[in-house]
Formats: structure tokens, C-alpha cells, sequence
């Protein structure tokens, strides 16, 4: 909509008549994006941002990828919806793509939409194969705000919705940064926490350990990556008590950590594997992957997750574009050589500006730690807000989403497909709102 022809105060009222405000007490951004392309976006002022987290950690090959517009009108007009029982051929292209993707213990595909919707799946499915009740996950987690995703989610929105599932058990989220638990030379002893965290956990069990779900890095609990060595020893902990490992990659899933999947950095195979985000730039399209072993016992139990949406051939068809397209290009490698330029940068300015305290993550996920002076009267989260406003008024879209758990950690997810120049003026740019906010160096 031109400038010219849009009512800014006319459009708020509107808003705040009629929107349920959904974000845990934050506000909307206080910008009307009116058009997006490639890795930027355009407000209703005419104002140009780059966009820094591309959309919500899901704009993967950017806004409005001609390859991906062309087959969703293509797909519009040929092929959009079914009925639930229907299997078309873009569900088992893109089943037979995303198999090829993965070891061969992953064979088993199920289409959803929403990455809460896949995790629902995945935990349904986990409960009917093992007999048992009980998920552990992290204390940071975010899986989703559907029940079962909600109740193995610990970062935020526990309170004040009564009963959760019953049987979930938290365990202390791996951050070096953070933890208690100190070997004697003062480094992280990861290994005691998760022994200790799992030993509490046994203690409070009926014996009815089903599952354990878990992200490879953290996101949303402040770009939180598991140390060398953590996922091995977690899938052992699992098979001690006859469990089964899901590993959510919403957002680290094609190749945006700079492998395909993120849990091929470790070389550990989830039983239950979760893929949506990335999977369809920007369209709601997500996945279950599982073995043909445990498909074959949940089928013969009877295993019910049949949504309206299931297997729609107009999305399939837009995570087999997607998947083409990272293979073909190879984006999954340009993710680790941009995220390597990205993280050189925000170390530079980790040199400059004391209140950046850890700057981590892997690939183009990466996170950028705010922290506040010893004298300072506001916090590391008002202090990272002031930042992001800054930030946006330069042009900069560095994290939309604002939750008070997140503390003062920025998230940085551009789209793989972002050019090296944009890159740089996006640093540019975040220099700029570092040198020009208050209370960032001291």
C-alpha cells in the first residue's frame, strides 16, 4: 500500500480493536511491513529494512523466492488441498527427497504444518510405541503451544493455564556460560549436570520414562549450543531407560546450522526427527520423520494424528522445491562460510561494546548475548529492547520476537540466501545502533 494512501492511525486503532495480542504481554513492532523481497523488507513509509531473522527463523531462501512462488501458483491451480485420505505425488516426492536426505534409520515421513503440530505428532507417537507417559526436555525449551509441545516447552508460558500433561521432567539446559556445575579449573562440567539432572529425574519417575525431546541449539532459550560430546551422551541416557530421542529441528533443520541437519554434527541418529521452519520458507509446512520399526508397531496400535491439513499437496510440493533447492546449491555449506563472516563481524564488535558479553551458535543461527554494566539501573533485556528499536529505526530487523526469557540474547537467522554485501551493511548497521544507545559500553 503506498504511503501516500495509508492511514497509520486508522490502521492501530484498528489493531488494538480487534487483535488478540498473543506475544506474553510484548506489543506488536510498531511497523506495517507492506511488501518483502529477497532479504529485505518494506514498511507502509517507504523505509527499506534487512531482514535479520528471516520472518520467523522461516523465510529460508528468502521472501518471495521466484522458484518457490512458481510452484505454489502452479500448485494453487493444479493441486492445492485434498481430502485427508487422499496421498498425492508432490507427498511422496518430497517423502522420498527428505528420506534421501537422512540416514536410512529415518525412512518414515508424516507432512504437517506447524512445528508445535510436528512435535505433537512425534510425542503421540513416542507415547503409543513405548507404553509410557513421561517426557524430559530442557529448562529453556520451546516445542510449541499445543498441549503435549506446550508441556515439554519450560521457557516460557507455564503459568496461569493450569495442569500441563502430566509426567514431564526438566533437564538444566547445557550453557557453559551459566551453569553451576565447574570442574576443578573452573570449566563446564556438563557431564555432572546431565548425570545429576537424570538422577533427579529418577528419583521423581512412576517408571514410565517415554521420551526425550530436545533442540541441538536452543533458540528460542538464547541460541544455546550443546557442547561436543552432550547429544551422545543424552541418547545414552535414553537407552539406559528405554526411551526414545527426538530431536526438534524447527530451525536448524536444512542446512542452516551449515549442515543438512544439525544432528549430523554430532553423528547421533534421533529415533523421532522434527523439521518445520525451514522446511517451507516461510509456508506452514512441517514434518515427522521416524524408522520403518517404529511406524510399523505404532501402525499396528493403531496410531491416530490425522488433521485437516495432513499431507497437503500444495505444501509437500513447497518443501521438495526447498530441498532441491539447498541441495542443488549447496546452501547448507553457504551457511557455514557466511556464518563464519557473520560471527568474525559480531566478534569485532564484541571488541568495541562491553555489553556484549557471548557472541555463539553455528552457521547462519547465531546469537549475540546483551549484558548490562555493573552500575547500570536497567537490565540486560530493557538494554538489549533499546538496542533492537535502534536497530529497526536504522533499517535492521534484528529480533521481532520479544520474550522476557530471552534475557538480552539477539538471534540472528538471515536467509541462507543473503549476499555477502548485505551481510556487511547489516553490521554496519548494528555498529551504528550499538555506538548510539546508551549504556552499551562502560
Amino acid at each position: 500500500m503506498p504511503a501516500a494512501t495509508f492511514n497509520s492511525k486508522q490502521f492501530w486503532a484498528d489493531a488494538d480493536s480487534h487483535l488478540i495480542r498473543y506475544s506474553g504481554g510484548g506489543s506488536f513492532v510498531n511497523r506495517v511491513i507492506v511488501n518483502a523481497q529477497g532479504c529485505t523488507m518494506m514498511d507502509s513509509e517507504g523505509n527499506e529494512i534487512i531482514d535479520w531473522t528471516s520472518g520467523q527463523m522461516s523465510s529460508m531462501l528468502g521472501h518471495a523466492n521466484p522458484e518457490i512462488v512458481q510452484v505454489v501458483n502452479d500448485s494453487m491451480s493444479t493441486l492445492d488441498h485434498l481430502f485427508s485420505g487422499f496421498i498425492s505425488r508432490p507427498v511422496v516426492d518430497a517423502a522420498t527427497m527428505l528420506a534421501s536426505l537422512l540416514p536410512p534409520e529415518l525412512s518414515k515421513v508424516q507432512f504437517l504444518n506447524t512445528g508445535a503440530e510436528s512435535n505433537e505428532c512425534a510425542l503421540r507417537m513416542a507415547k503409543l510405541y513405548t507404553g509410557k507417559h513421561e517426557v524430559v526436555s530442557f529448562s529453556s525449551s520451546w516445542h510449541g503451544m499445543t498441549q503435549a509441545a506446550a508441556a515439554a516447552t519450560y521457557s516460557a508460558g507455564r503459568k496461569g493455564y493450569g495442569p500441563n500433561s502430566p509426567g514431564q521432567f526438566v533437564l538444566p539446559t547445557p550453557n557453559a556460560h551459566a551453569s553451576r556445575f565447574r570442574n576443578p579449573d573452573g570449566s563446564y562440567d556438563w557431564e555432572a549436570e546431565l548425570n545429576f539432572g537424570f538422577e533427579l529425574i529418577d528419583c521423581q519417575s512412576t517408571g514410565n520414562l517415554a521420551v526425550a525431546i530436545v533442540e541441538p541449539i536452543l533458540s528460542s532459550g538464547g541460541v544455546i549450543e550443546l557442547p561436543r560430546g552432550y547429544m551422545k551422551a543424552l541418547k545414552k541416557h535414553c537407552e539406559n531407560r528405554d526411551m526414545l530421542l527426538i530431536i526438534d529441528e524447527a530451525q536448524t533443520g536444512v542446512g542452516r546450522t551449515g549442515d543438512m541437519f544439525a544432528f549430523e554434527h554430532e553423528g547421533v541418529v534421533p529415533d523421532i526427527l522434527t523439521l518445520s521452519k525451514t522446511l517451507g520458507c516461510g509456508l506452514p509446512v512441517a514434518a515427522t520423520i521416524t524408522s520403518a520399526k517404529i511406524e510399523q508397531d505404532v501402525f499396528e496400535k493403531g496410531f491416530l494424528f490425522y488433521t485437516t491439513h495432513v499431507s497437503d499437496p500444495l505444501c509437500a510440493a513447497v518443501a521438495l522445491k526447498a530441498m532441491e533447492i539447498v541441495t542443488r546449491d549447496q546452501l547448507h555449506l553457504r551457511a557455514r562460510e557466511l556464518g563464519n563472516i557473520v560471527k568474525d563481524g559480531l566478534l569485532q564488535l564484541q571488541k568495541k561494546y562491553k555489553c556484549i558479553g557471548e557472541v555463539r551458535g553455528r552457521g547462519l543461527l547465531l546469537g549475540v548475548e546483551i549484558v548490562a554494566g555493573p552500575n547500570s539501573t536497567e537490565s540486560a533485556q530493557a538494554l538489549g529492547t533499546a538496542i533492537s528499536d535502534r536497530c529497526m529505526d536504522l533499517g535492521l530487523s534484528m529480533n521481532i520476537v520479544r520474550l522476557a526469557h530471552m534475557g538480552g540474547v539477539f538471534r540472528i537467522a538471515p536467509p541462507l540466501t543473503i549476499s555477502e554485501d548485505l551481510i556487511g551493511k547489516a553490521l554496519e548497521l548494528m555498529d551504528e545502533a550499538f555506538r548510539t544507545t546508551k549504556g552499551t559500553t562502560w
